[in-house]
């Protein structure tokens, strides 16, 4: 008997909220741990070890909302200082540089597409931004950002179509003139234009030894274009896993430790998800779930569904993120949008990462026909042929990080949505890239599974 049901069965069983409590340490959720202490202080008054339980758990409460509150200020004052920096002269543009040049309008810093792409031919030559230059592209994704709800509206007008992207994971840089991963992938899908949106669905960073570039072309598309290129935060848009799976070691390393910070805090500024809403009515229902207007609409963001049942759009429209690590609740916990996969069986079960949890069908299924949502996309995962279709077409994974970490074999994918919610699978093959480890900035110890 679980001891939930035995606290139902008596209210009064002292042992079971102990038990319940000393279950929620052992789970890192110490603030549910103190509501079961006090329900034990209120039976039993006297029990002198309970109250000495409760002060310290109450202790470890207030010292980890005080360096979250910590961390959350310094995250905040990360652009602040870069502008401070700037403005004191700090940061100035080495004279020296003879790379892309950023236009200047009233003596601010504008991106164009010809710099853009001069960006990505001067990292095609294995050379680096001037640190100046990379924060003005940072901060003008930020600001993009910020503008952005936590659930993004992507609306496909006539003759307009969105190619979603899976995880890219860090793989940049050519080979002998060649681009691949991600400047290959670019050059398939085409770059973002009025007639047709990029939308990344996560983990752009991390793995990759190239994770810098990636973010930097992303980002600055992202500035130019914000209309048109949209990405969605993954689970390693995030402090942990940056610090294990290489990003902070490559940032720090390329542009310095600053740098490094002003990522993290705009990390968090990131949408969640975003919904892709077709505008012509399908040809065929089939019986496809549709919106309450009889389109189709497709749920896009990075793990998948929810620990529960009732999850509404609106409700993801106003999840606070920002300043925001995904912790152990709420809707960007690891059993939520950044961390959950699906499974073959209905329900719910414990993920195989060790971390969340996994969804079954039935669960897509129910929050697919409440939402009036026509599928779910999300990525998170390696999928062999680069994506999948499951959960009988509800569910569907892309993944466009070709042959993963040097050893996966995997094609690489995206899926490219037009105005009548029709969608068209591309594939493409791993490209030759220069002689480095694909984790060279990352710790050791890594987990295989968290990707």
């Amino acid at each position: 008997m679980s001891l939930g049901r035995a606290i139902e069965l008596n209210p009064k069983y002292v042992k079971a909220y102990y038990r319940r409590a000393m279950c929620h340490l052992q789970l890192l959720k110490p603030h549910l741990a103190v509501a079961d202490l006090k329900k034990v202080l209120a039976l039993e008054p006297h029990n002198a070890q309970v109250r000495q339980q409760l002060d310290s758990t109450q202790k470890l409460v207030r010292k980890i909302e005080f360096e979250k509150a910590i961390e959350v200020e310094e995250e905040k004052s990360a652009v602040e200082r870069c502008l401070e920096i700037i403005s004191e002269g700090g940061c100035d543009l080495d004279q020296k540089y003879e790379g892309p040049k950023l236009e200047t309008v009233d003596g601010k810093y504008q991106i164009t597409l010809e710099f853009v792409r001069s960006m990505i031919e001067w990292f095609k030559d294995g050379k680096a931004l001037p640190r100046r230059y990379v924060w003005e592209i940072v901060l003008g994704a930020h600001e993009q950002f910020g503008q952005e709800e936590s659930l993004v509206d992507i609306t496909l007008e006539e003759g307009i179509t969105c190619d979603v992207i899976g995880d890219v994971h860090g793989k940049l840089i050519p080979s002998a003139g060649q681009f691949y991963d991600v400047l290959h992938l670019f050059s398939l899908t085409g770059e973002p234009t009025e007639k047709h949106c990029l939308l990344m669905n996560g983990d752009l960073v991390d793995r990759g030894s190239w994770s810098i570039e990636v973010i930097l072309t992303a980002f600055a598309f992202k500035w130019l274009y914000p209309k048109r290129m949209y990405i969605n935060r993954g689970n390693h848009e995030a402090k942990d896993m940056n610090r294990t799976y290489g990003f902070e070691g490559e940032a720090k390393h390329k542009h310095g430790e600053q740098t490094y910070k002003l990522f993290a805090y705009v990390f968090t500024t990131m949408p969640l998800a975003s919904l892709v809403s077709a505008t012509k009515p399908p040809v065929k229902k089939l019986g496809a779930i549709l919106s309450p207007e009889g389109l189709k609409r497709y749920f896009v963001t990075h793990g998948g569904l929810f620990s529960k049942d009732g999850v509404t759009l609106e409700d993801i429209r106003k999840i606070e993120r920002i300043g925001r690590q995904p912790g152990t609740d709420g809707l960007m916990c690891t059993s939520s949008l950044l961390w959950t996969d699906p499974q073959e069986f209905p329900g719910r079960g414990p993920s195989k990462r060790g971390v969340g949890i996994a969804f079954g069908p039935d669960v897509t299924r129910r929050w697919c026909e409440l939402n009036g949502v026509t599928g779910i996309l999300r990525s998170h995962e390696v999928r062999q042929d680069g994506y999948a279709i499951e959960h009988n077409g509800l569910c569907t994974t892309v993944f466009s990080a070709p042959n993963y970490v040097d050893q996966g074999g995997n094609k690489g994918a995206f899926i490219r949505i037009d105005s009548a919610g029709t969608q068209e699978y591309f594939q493409f093959e791993a490209q030759p890239h220069p002689p480095m480890k694909p984790m060279a900035y990352a710790q050791g110890g890594l987990a295989s599974l968290m990707m």
